[in-house]
């Protein structure tokens, strides 16, 4: 499957034209202030600061940045300036300067965003409340008109869009502490579909292709088809113990990148016999990212302070370079540590005991530059594109 959707993607691509331009921007959020900046990843340039309520977790969704401030109970939506239009044999980009959206969603600790399908839900965990709405009319018009479903239960959970129906985790109904229980399909209305797909510890969700994956104790949750999702248990079967937790989708190859354990990450290909590959770590894992334009690879950071660069085809570590100081994953879950994100040609490692940001050319994966961020940078999406300027 992996190889077959490769060979589709590069026949994708299409010349480019004189008037084509490329570029990218970066978007940090700092690890105890209240501020996101937006940076060009070419030259460095501070854009804009944006003030918030409180710390946030970035999401990069349809050309803007949502920060969600799970402590101060608030979403807010910056646009990016970057928009690309399709129209078919070309795109038409335009830049404008990054702008923080006036309107914001406001709820009892706001935790997952996750988009599918040109709808975009989130997940408010003090309430179990879930809110759908159009990421891209909140993002370029101003507008939130949120659709509230109820979860049944606060819970630390997740709730994804699927067409007319909605994916949602499953609390435990004695104690919301507990880990969840399962998986949960609600219709327009909010109205359970069918029994509740068991789904022990339920953690972790991603979209590759037409698949949706979630995350149990015992394996992952696939969801497939149309209309009303079909969803299969794919065990853990013959792996060590463990589990994943944090996923995320190939884009161009249809596959899924997840933790398992401190030092493996896990390829994950519904579609193969062999549904698991293990990738054994040189050091414990820090941060994990999957690339959009070169779809065989990922990158994955590793506490030792290096970039390590993943053949997913393979299943191998290609390259490795050193970009930090060592950051220990001892110590509290929340310390600040590197986090990565791709930015077109290059890999933008944060690095926050430094007050840096380093940026590794992927083509000859050697450290190009590094911009200098008060504060201690943490958080960070890329976002960008190339087309034409007419």
């Amino acid at each position: 499957m992996l190889a077959r959707i490769l060979l589709a993607a590069t026949a994708l691509v299409t010349p480019t034209f004189a008037d084509d331009i490329t570029t990218w921007r970066l978007f940090i959020a700092d690890h105890a202030d209240p501020t996101v900046i937006a940076l060009d990843a070419t030259t460095g340039e501070n854009l804009a600061t944006f003030p918030l309520t409180g710390p946030a977790s970035l999401y990069a969704i349809d050309g803007a940045v949502f920060a969600v401030q799970g402590a101060a109970n608030q979403v807010a939506v910056i646009n990016s300036g970057i928009s690309v239009d399709d129209h078919g044999d070309h795109g038409d980009i335009t830049i404008t300067d990054p702008v923080l959206v006036g309107a914001t969603l406001d709820g009892e600790k706001p935790a997952h965003v996750v988009e599918h399908g040109g709808k975009t839900a989130l997940f408010f965990d003090g309430s179990g409340k879930i809110n759908l709405f159009s990421s891209h009319d909140w993002a370029h018009d101003g507008k939130i008109e949120p659709v509230e479903l109820d979860s049944g239960t606060p819970h630390h959970g997740v709730a994804v869009p699927w067409g007319d129906y909605t994916l949602s985790s499953a609390a435990n109904a004695d104690d919301e502490k507990k880990p969840r229980i399962g998986l949960k399909v609600l219709d327009s209305a909010g109205n359970q579909v069918g029994d509740i797909h068991a789904c022990p510890d339920l953690h972790g969700e991603a979209s590759s292709g037409n698949l949706v994956i979630i995350g149990c104790g015992d394996g992952v949750l696939i969801v497939s088809g149309s209309g009303e999702p079909k969803i299969e248990k794919l065990p853990y079967a013959g792996l060590p113990d463990g589990k994943s937790t944090t996923f995320l989708g190939g884009v161009g190859l249809q596959y899924f990148l997840g933790n398992y354990g401190a030092d493996n990450v896990a390829i994950i290909d519904p579609a193969e016999t062999t549904a698991f590959r293990l990738v054994d770590l040189p050091t414990r894992r820090v941060h994990f990212a999957v690339d959009p334009i070169r779809p065989k690879f990922a990158y994955v950071f590793t506490e030792d302070g290096k970039l390590n660069q993943l053949d997913v085809v393979s299943g191998k570590l290609v390259q490795s370079l050193s970009v930090t100081d060592p950051y220990s994953m001892d110590g509290e879950w929340s310390l600040p540590r590197p986090r990565i994100a791709v930015a077109g040609n290059v890999v933008a490692v944060t690095d926050p005991n430094a007050g840096k940001v380093h940026l590794i050319d992927i083509a000859t994966f050697a450290k190009t530059g590094e911009l200098p961020v008060d504060g201690a940078p943490y958080n960070i999406v890329a976002v960008g594109g190339s087309g034409t300027v007419h």
